[in-house]
């Protein structure tokens, strides 16, 4: 799948060409209604829809909050990197466009490199052929859930 560099650890990740979805690994629990909709999945890459509904607005003239927007571009950089025990450290997006109810937002995420645990994740946001948002996700890939990690402070207790 990926070459590596041996003289710095950092792989980088090639476009794969398989029509094969693979089985989705993380997030396996996430309201797909609300964070969009996993449609397809290969190594190091996803696509997520996003159906906005009137429980997204904030105002009287259909609005959707950024926030649903986001998450599901969140939802589409873990689900490219799908590994049990990824999580988001970073972000760095722009909201290009607003979104209304009734959208239809398309999320691409691809898998740019992974340096030993760190996965860096472009994603691409569109309705129709309007770029509504666009990101870079820093994440890691962590041993064990990050719930389950023991803190420095309570290994001294």
């Amino acid at each position: 799948m990926a070459e590596e560099k041996l003289e710095d650890e950092t792989e980088e990740v090639e476009n794969v060409n398989s029509n094969e979805n693979i089985p989705l690994r993380t997030h396996q629990r996430i309201d797909q209604s609300l964070c969009g909709t996993l449609v397809q999945l290969k190594p190091g890459y996803a696509k997520v829809e996003l159906e906005t509904t009137r429980e997204m607005i904030v105002d009287d003239m259909g609005l959707v909050h950024g926030g649903f927007t986001f998450a599901a571009a969140d939802f589409a950089a873990m689900a490219a990197v799908n590994e049990p025990n990824v999580v988001l450290v970073s972000s760095n997006c722009r909201f290009l466009s607003p979104v209304k109810v009734g959208d239809k937002v398309v999320f691409e995420a691809k898998e740019l490199f992974r340096e030993a645990r760190k996965r860096n994740i472009h994603v691409i946001g569109y309705f129709e052929d309007i770029k509504v948002f666009e990101g870079e996700f820093m994440a890691v890939v962590l041993e064990r859930h990050v719930l389950k990690l023991k803190l420095v402070k309570d290994e001294e207790e």
